[in-house]
């Protein structure tokens, strides 16, 4: 079904980069704020972060998790909390505010999916490491697909590791009532394919958005299948 093994009866889906365009969003603030911290730390030389840094250390992880893994890529290991939690509240508020200004558009095969999804009585639910969920799947039109939504408060609120260990993910299963086994994880992170391994989940699908060497990349961290687009999964 929809791509699908037959025991799999719901569908866990991260949020930015696999049903909607906020991935870029989120790229370009963390850009800015962490250039603007580079750029204080080491002078007008220093090294801007880029996209390959965005999908190695940020994607799809807790907004200060990412932080403390990029620095950390740069050598950078004597940064206290607060500033850790600074850099994090300065991402999120452009953000936001570009959410506020521009709002969000949700890919059209993500909704041609969902919307074959529901009429198939594949259950959804949204595991997202974003604290922004339930404002993203409002500006995007999408919260009526969606039975259970596991957001970066959530996961804070419970003590949850984030991705890509499977604590949101096995969250998102216990919610909707199901094993892990019958659940698939929908993915465009490393991290987030990563999470769907580690918790035995059903089926791993990663999803594509950025070309390059990032399909082999979700394949080597354990997707069962890799598409450009979820549409691709729809039976002709």
């Amino acid at each position: 079904m929809l791509g699908l093994p037959e025991q799999i009866s719901v569908a866990l889906f991260d949020l930015d980069g696999v049903l909607t365009s906020t991935a870029v969003l989120h790229r370009v603030a963390w850009k800015a704020a962490f250039d603007d911290f580079l750029r204080d730390r080491d002078g007008d030389d220093f090294v801007p972060f880029t996209e390959q840094d965005y999908l190695d250390y940020v994607d799809g992880r807790p907004r200060e998790d990412g932080v403390r893994a990029f620095l950390s890529s740069r050598g950078i290991n004597d940064v206290d909390d607060a500033t850790i939690a600074r850099i994090g509240s300065e991402k999120n508020a452009m953000f936001v505010d570009t959410l506020s200004r521009d709002g969000v558009s949700p890919y059209p095969g993500s909704v041609r999916y969902l919307q074959a999804a529901r009429d198939a009585g594949l259950r959804v639910a949204v595991v997202t490491s974003s604290k922004n969920g339930e404002a993203v799947l409002d500006a995007a039109g999408l919260s009526t697909f969606v039975e259970v939504l596991v957001d970066g408060q959530e996961t804070a609120a419970r003590g949850l590791r984030g991705k890509p260990a499977p604590d949101s993910f096995l969250l998102g299963a216990e919610l909707m009532g199901v094993e892990p086994t019958a659940a698939a994880v929908f993915e465009d992170a490393i991290s987030g394919v990563q999470a769907g391994v580690a918790g035995h989940f059903g089926y791993v699908v990663g999803i594509d958005r950025v070309g390059g060497s990032q399909a082999e990349a979700m394949r080597t961290a354990g997707a069962d299948v890799v598409v450009n687009d979820l549409d691709e999964l729809i039976p002709a």
